[in-house]
């Protein structure tokens, strides 16, 4: 019989669900090479490869065989062949623009374990989809207002999370959609850099999200009494001024983010918090012209740059810091455990810090590849975002578990499944 690549589930998948890959039909021990590949919206393409052995019956299960050393990976790695694609352009990042298409998967099979591919044994394709059936996305334009809304299938109402991403700007839906597909209304909020708000980062007003967080307060689909917030890099920061200024937030989960105003003025009624100051000179840069910025910023324990500091003292929700141990972009872990301190030293609940070694600073929801390195809009240049691959994939499935844990103890007061620690 010819190979055959054989997928479980056959056809699609939602992007953070594991698949189970496996190819039959070859000759005992037979030795041959994996490739995946897919292309995002602008057409750019993204690889991985791996060198296995066939067992003595000719069937190559991902979740039973390891791969060979030689490829992109090694070891027993079943979702390695998704973890561990490449961009073929540098720096450039896996994002999902439009979440109502699926990233189209190609699998191929290939003879040998050469420097070129040998003859193609066996192709398939498999479709990796953001949105559940039934989960509803509803464009927001109310008031000043820019944001996505989805709500998962059935009659809610369901729990409301506000969901920021950094300093990319624009409108991002991929988490918040995916988050969606597990029984939580998700808003995905843009902040500056979309349609009609303002182009750069120099000044935000906490007035703006204010009024999202009334908009789900308000919606007949969310539960109350109180929202969560999700943020990640800067959107962690805005978090924590939105959720201590600001009423119904109930808890707030950062993922890499810093408890100090960073990269613009924040203002909100008659308060004006500074941004914490950056120093130029810190900053490191490789031969080949990549940036390590990790230094670059001031610390908001000393001096002037304590007016930086956001007062989290004042909230009144739990809050989860998820902290990539390898984050290059910022000192994440001092700033969970700079505000954990905070908290505590005003009576306040101590909160979970989730720490993942050999993670960077993009952890993102379970599969997408880790980011090594890319544009940094702010700075302008390339820079290392840090983050070991195997590491950072482990990361982002557990942490993926504990934000959604969180969440559902929090704002529904019933445990979800399982809760794991790595």
């Amino acid at each position: 019989m010819a190979p055959s690549i054989r997928l479980s589930p056959a056809a699609r998948s939602l992007f953070d669900e594991p698949l189970a890959i496996a190819v039959q039909g070859l000759s005992p021990r037979q030795q041959v090479t994996l490739r995946s590949s897919l292309r995002d919206e602008t057409g750019q393409l993204f690889q991985a490869s791996a060198h296995y052995q066939a067992g003595d019956d000719g069937e190559l299960d991902l979740a039973r065989c390891p791969a060979l050393p030689g490829g992109s990976f090694s070891g027993l790695e079943p979702m390695g062949l998704l973890w561990a694609l490449q961009p073929q352009r540098p720096f450039w990042r896996l994002v999902k623009r439009d979440v109502q298409s699926p990233f189209l998967l190609q699998l191929e099979v290939f003879e040998g374990h050469g420097e070129r591919p040998g003859r193609l044994l066996a192709e398939a394709q498999h479709e990796r989809v953001f949105l559940r059936d039934g989960v509803r996305r509803v464009p927001v334009r109310e008031g000043r207002i820019r944001a996505t809304l989805f709500l998962p299938p059935g009659n809610g109402p369901f729990p409301g999370i506000i969901d920021l991403y950094g300093t990319g700007g624009g409108l991002p839906e991929y988490r918040a959609c995916l988050l969606a597909n597990y029984g939580f209304a998700v808003l995905a909020l843009a902040f500056y850099s979309y349609e009609d708000l303002p182009k750069e980062m120099k000044e935000f007003h906490l007035e703006y999200f204010e009024e999202a967080v009334n908009y789900m307060l308000q919606h007949t689909q969310v539960k109350g009494p109180g929202i969560g917030l999700l943020g990640h890099s800067k959107g962690g920061d805005l978090c924590v001024s939105m959720a201590s200024f600001l009423k119904g937030i109930t808890a707030t989960a950062l993922i890499n983010g810093s408890v100090a105003n960073v990269g613009a003025v924040l203002r909100y009624k008659d308060i004006t918090i500074p941004p914490l100051g950056i120093n130029p000179k810190r900053i490191k840069v490789s031969k080949s012209g990549i940036a390590d910025i990790i230094d670059a910023l001031n610390n908001p324990l000393e001096g002037p740059d304590r007016q930086s500091f956001i007062p989290l003292e004042k909230a009144e929700c739990c809050f989860l810091f998820i902290v990539g141990q390898d984050d290059h972009n910022w000192k994440s872990e001092f700033f969970a455990i700079e505000g954990s301190k905070r908290l505590q030293a005003h009576g306040k609940e101590k909160p979970e810090v989730v720490c993942y070694p050999g993670a960077g600073h993009y952890i993102e929801p379970p599969f997408f590849p880790m980011c090594a390195a890319s544009m940094h809009l702010l700075f302008g240049k390339p820079v290392i975002w840090g983050g070991e691959p195997k590491a950072h994939c482990k990361a982002q499935i557990d942490a993926w578990q504990q934000i959604q844990a969180f969440f559902h103890k929090h704002l529904t007061g019933k445990p979800s499944g399982t809760s794991s620690k790595l």
